[in-house]
């Protein structure tokens, strides 16, 4: 498989969760993105259009953190705790989880499991 390919399949993944898939105020949606290097998570309220909260590897409150870590997946879920943390401090309880095509699996499923063990519900 190609990388265009590769890319492309992810966006077809992508368009067939988002049909099923709609962050509310009560319920945003937690959407995850990986790149080669880093990992990138939102907190998007749909209905506003609006991004309630956000963390990423290259945030600042945990760069430091993130570079002592070895390995991707350490990192992730450092990201999910993080993102945990900033939406209980907005207030915000409930998820629904948006894994962006990319499958529940290694660094998605890391970001996932720390916003869980951060204290997010879904």
């Amino acid at each position: 498989m190609t990388p265009k390919e590769k890319r492309l399949a992810r966006l077809r993944r992508k368009r067939r969760i988002r049909k099923k898939i709609f962050g509310t105020s009560e319920r945003p949606r937690l959407c995850v993105y990986r790149s080669l290097k880093h990992m990138y998570a939102q907190i998007i309220d749909d209905t506003k259009g609006i991004t309630l909260a956000a963390a990423s590897t290259l945030d600042p409150e945990i760069r430091d953190k993130v570079k002592e870590l070895k390995g991707k997946i350490a990192k992730a879920e450092v990201v999910g705790k993080l993102i945990a943390k900033r939406a209980l401090e907005k207030g915000i309880k409930k998820v629904v989880f948006d894994r962006n095509g990319f499958l529940y699996h290694g660094r998605v499923k890391a970001v996932a499991e720390g916003a869980r063990e951060g204290g997010l519900d879904f």
